[in-house]
């Protein structure tokens, strides 16, 4: 994609996602995350009725006198976004592939935390980290990670959600929000999500296709696997192999369910074919 082009795709995405976070995912971001740490803020003296669990021995220690810690609400949140852009987000049967819906979601939720003067970051993520954007504010900077979103080449077509949530783990060394966005079609990373929900508020956004699980009634087709690049001929004309391929896709949806439900984390799924928009508004104004 040349200069011009990719200018005027990201410009066509910034004005349709700002417009989104800056009319209606405001307040049910804000309302959502916001107040989900404290931080400290200062010592006095020791007031009765005052909860004794506050009490800074230390201090206290020093001067002979109780001494209790004052908290106050974290203000500044530090968002980060892990995409996936392996192989099986080039798929879409409705006009629109998954990458370009995820592209979207992603930049809308950009949009939202720079207008609530939060930091935001980007992880793009195949079975490796791809790339990585420490997080940081301003609009120049959201531009930037929608100009990766749209135009980064891949070294890989795999897919590894362990390994990224290991990945982010260790670069998110303060308490943030973690926007995991992907078709997950993966597992085995229930564990590391169960320990990295312990110390970031974890979000899964599954960006799916219905003809994914739907297989049609068409005699033989070929078909091409986009993270490995085999290539089978499958017999779609029988009901054993289509219910066998829809149970296969059915695996990867339930384990992303359950494995969210069981680490806590927040969970949105949005088939291809949807709003997005709706999908998000329904899930901020659930939770806050």
């Amino acid at each position: 994609m040349n200069t011009r082009e990719l200018l005027k795709k990201v410009r066509k995405i910034e004005i349709k996602t700002r417009r989104l976070s800056d009319n209606l995912f405001a307040g049910e971001y804000h309302s959502h995350f916001k107040g989900r740490g404290m931080t400290f803020s200062e010592v006095r003296p020791y007031a009765y009725g005052d909860d004794v669990r506050s009490i800074d021995w230390n201090v206290t220690a020093r001067y002979r006198t109780p001494y209790v810690k004052l908290f106050e609400e974290e203000r500044e949140l530090t968002v980060m976004l892990l995409v996936d852009i392996s192989g099986s987000e080039d798929f879409g049967m409705k006009g629109q592939l998954k990458r370009e819906m995820i592209t979207e979601i992603a930049a809308t939720l950009a949009f939202s935390a720079i207008k609530n003067n939060d930091k935001v970051g980007l992880i793009l993520f195949s079975d490796q980290p791809e790339l990585f954007i420490p997080p940081a504010k301003g609009r120049s900077h959201v531009l930037h990670i929608i100009r990766q979103l749209i135009d980064f080449e891949r070294k890989s077509k795999r897919t590894g959600i362990d390994n990224i949530l290991r990945y982010a783990f260790n670069v998110m060394k303060k308490r943030g929000i973690i926007f995991v966005i992907s078709d997950f079609m993966d597992m085995q990373y229930a564990d590391t999500l169960k320990i990295v929900s312990k110390k970031h508020d974890v979000v899964g956004i599954r960006v799916y296709d219905r003809a994914e699980q739907i297989f049609p009634d068409a005699g033989f087709l070929l078909m091409h696997d986009p993270e490995t690049g085999e290539q089978v001929y499958v017999d779609t004309s029988s009901a054993k192999i289509r219910d066998k391929v829809r149970r296969y896709f059915r695996s990867f949806s339930d384990y992303f369910r359950d494995a969210f439900a069981k680490a806590g984390g927040g969970k949105v799924e949005i088939a291809t074919n949807e709003s997005y928009v709706k999908a998000l508004m329904n899930y901020f104004k659930t939770k806050a």
